[in-house]
């Protein structure tokens, strides 16, 4: 008997992995545009909106985050990129996390790379524009219109 259920417990494990190995094999991927303005003083927020294209659909996209550490300043940040490891347009939406230190005087290149709870990650880069400092936390939030 208790070899029997070893042998349930293996097969349940085994067929987990299976699945899960399944389901990440379906994920797919698409491309991702967004411009995000950036202000703060020590405590900085973030807006903006940008255009998913997936399975050959578009569909509009809302930003907004909150910055905490050392932000001054002001900017405009055109990101373009690729979004994976999405089952649906809706797994881009969620909260991303970030850590980073930076200046930007002028015009600037961007790149990032980040991943939500629902596992889709962000590979972005473009050009940020205008006076910021920053070495901060930062979390951007992207919900679906």
């Amino acid at each position: 008997m208790r070899l029997s259920s070893a042998i349930r417990a293996a097969l349940i494990a085994v067929t987990a992995l299976v699945g899960a190995g399944l389901s990440s094999a379906h994920a797919d991927s698409g491309t991702v545009s967004l411009v995000i303005y950036k202000a703060g003083w020590f405590i900085g927020g973030s807006g903006g909106s940008g255009t998913l294209n997936f399975r050959g659909r578009s569909y509009a996209l809302s930003t907004g985050g909150i910055d905490y550490g050392l932000v001054f300043g002001g900017s405009k940040t055109v990101l373009r990129g690729r979004v994976s490891n999405i089952n649906r347009p809706s797994d881009v939406a969620g909260v991303y996390g970030a850590a980073g230190a930076g200046i930007a005087v002028g015009r600037g290149a961007r790149a990032i790379v980040l991943t939500n709870q629902k596992g889709a990650v962000l590979e972005l880069s473009g050009q940020q524009t205008g006076l910021m400092a920053n070495a901060d936390l930062s979390g951007l939030a992207i919900t679906m219109r």
